[in-house]
C-alpha cells in the first residue's frame, strides 16, 4: 500500500491514488463530475447492474427476507425496512442506510456487506428506504430513517435481538445519515445505540476543506457531485450559517455523548479532512472513535476494486472493529 500513482486533479495538485485500486477504476472508465441535470441518468445505476434479489440476499438460506412497511415521521408516508434475518442465532442489529449521495440509491445498495458482517456474527440487517432528495429535501430523509430505527428497536423483541444491540452503518451519504441518525437518538432519548459505523462519510455541506479543493473532481465522487448533493438536500441554505446538524453532522457542536464510533475514509478522496476531523473531535469530546485513513484509496474504492489490497484492509478493519463490538 505504499507504491501510488499520481493524479492530477482539476485544482492542479497532485493526489495519489493507489495504483491497484486506480487500474480497477480505470477499467470503469470513471465517472464525471455530476450536475443536477445528471440526476436521472445516474439514477439509472451502471449497465448490467441490478440490485440483489430477495433470492441472492437470503443466500442459500442462511437468511429470510422480507419488505415491511412502518410508520414514517408524523405527517410523511410510510416508510419501507428491508430486513433479513439470520436463520440461526441472533446477537443483535445492523441498522443499514445506503449511501448515493442523498440524491440515489435504494435499501438494497451496499447490502452486501452488512449481510457478510451479519452472517459472520449473527445480526439482523434492517435497511431502510428513505425519501430521495431533491425530491424531498432535509429534514425528509433523515426523518425517515430515525422512523425506522425507532421501529426497529421497538420491535426488536419480534425480530429477535436486544433492543440494546444496534449498530447504525452506512456508506458516504448513508454513513452521514448514521451519523445524524445517532445525534437524533441523543437529543431525542431515543434507541440506545451499541454504536455507529461510518464508511467515508458525508458528513459537511460546506465542501471546503483542503481535501475536498485538493481532490475537486478526480474521476469518483468529487466537489461538484458533492455540491449537487448537499444543494438538493439544502437548497439555498447548503454552506449557511443556518444548517441543521441533522442534516450534516459536521455542523454539531457537541459530540459528547455518542456511542462508540467507527470511521474510515482514503487518503484521496473529498471527504478526508472532514472525516478525520470528525473522529477527532469526538476524542476530544471524551468519545471512543477508531479512525483508519486508507493511503492511496479513493471515494468508495473499496466497491470499485474489492480486490484491491487496501479494500480487503478496509473491510478486515471494519468487521475486526464490529467484532470487538458485539463480541464482547
Amino acid at each position: 500500500m505504499t507504491t501510488t500513482t499520481n493524479i492530477t486533479s482539476t485544482t492542479g495538485s497532485v493526489t495519489p491514488f493507489d495504483p491497484e485500486a486506480a487500474a480497477a477504476l480505470a477499467a470503469l472508465g470513471g465517472f464525471p463530475p455530476i450536475t443536477p441535470d445528471l440526476i436521472p441518468v445516474v439514477r439509472q445505476g451502471l449497465p448490467g447492474q441490478l440490485p440483489p434479489s430477495d433470492e441472492e440476499l437470503a443466500r442459500d438460506g442462511a437468511f429470510t427476507v422480507e419488505e415491511r412497511s412502518v410508520p414514517g415521521p408524523d405527517g410523511a408516508p410510510d416508510v419501507s425496512l428491508l430486513i433479513c434475518r439470520p436463520t440461526t442465532t441472533v446477537t443483535g442489529a445492523v441498522y443499514w442506510i445506503h449511501g448515493g449521495g442523498m440524491v440515489l440509491g435504494d435499501n438494497r445498495g451496499g447490502i452486501a456487506e452488512a449481510l457478510d458482517w451479519a452472517q459472520e456474527f449473527g445480526l439482523v440487517v434492517v435497511s431502510v428506504e428513505y425519501r430521495l432528495a431533491p425530491e424531498t429535501p432535509h429534514p425528509g430523509p433523515v426523518e425517515d430513517c430515525y422512523a425506522g430505527l425507532v421501529w426497529t428497536a421497538e420491535h426488536a423483541g419480534e425480530l429477535g435481538f436486544d433492543p440494546a444491540r444496534i449498530v447504525v452503518a452506512g456508506a458516504s451519504a448513508g454513513g452521514g445519515l448514521a451519523a445524524a441518525v445517532a445525534l437524533l437518538a441523543r437529543d431525542r432519548r431515543g434507541p440506545g445505540l451499541l454504536g455507529q459505523l461510518l464508511i467515508y462519510p458525508m458528513l459537511d455541506d460546506r465542501n471546503d476543506s483542503p481535501s475536498a479543493v485538493q481532490m475537486a473532481d478526480t474521476g469518483t465522487w468529487g466537489r461538484t457531485a458533492n455540491d449537487t448533493g448537499w444543494s438538493a438536500l439544502l437548497g439555498a441554505a447548503r454552506g449557511g450559517p443556518d444548517v441543521s446538524p441533522y442534516a450534516a453532522p459536521a455542523r454539531a457542536q457537541d459530540l459528547t455523548g455518542l456511542p462508540p464510533t467507527f470511521v474510515d475514509v482514503a487518503s484521496a478522496e473529498n471527504f478526508r479532512d472532514e472525516d478525520i476531523a470528525y473522529a477527532s473531535r469526538i476524542w476530544q469530546a471524551g468519545g471512543r472513535a477508531e479512525l483508519h485513513v486508507w493511503p492511496g484509496g479513493f471515494h468508495g474504492f473499496d466497491v470499485f476494486a474489492p480486490q484491491a489490497a487496501i479494500s480487503q484492509a478496509a473491510r478486515a478493519a471494519r468487521r475486526a472493529w464490529l467484532s470487538r463490538l458485539v463480541q464482547a
